[in-house]
């Protein structure tokens, strides 16, 4: 059974910088597409960043230049660093791996962490 733990949620002044991590237990990911996505009040679901098991990256344009997605497969962990941030990053942010397992794509989502950027 695969668990996702998020943690580093929290509140944050404008222009400042918060970096997520998520945890993986019950199996390794290092296979895995890791993502992270993010869910404001209101709003859609939205993927922020993700990563493949080679390391490419890629990156929604309201993010670019500004957060950076990592992992550490020893640790069966990634992450998002999160600079410069702005109000509109306030949501909730959730960490997501895909894992290809046969001809079907396995699943699985953390339980999501807040992160409020005010003053």
């Amino acid at each position: 059974q695969v668990q996702l733990v998020e943690s580093g949620g929290g509140v944050v002044q404008p222009g400042g910088s918060q970096r997520l991590s998520c945890a993986a237990s019950g199996r390794s990911l290092s296979f895995a597409t890791m993502a992270w996505y993010r869910q404001a009040p209101g709003k859609q679901r939205e993927l922020v960043a993700f990563i493949t098991n080679s390391g490419n990256t890629n990156y929604a344009d309201s993010v670019k230049g500004r957060f950076t997605i990592s992992r550490d497969n020893a640790k069966n962990t990634w992450y998002l660093q999160m600079n410069s941030l702005k109000p509109e990053d306030t949501a909730v942010y959730l960490c997501n791996a895909n894992l290809l397992n046969g001809l079907r794509i396995e699943t699985y989502w953390g339980q999501g962490t807040q992160v409020t950027v005010s003053s």
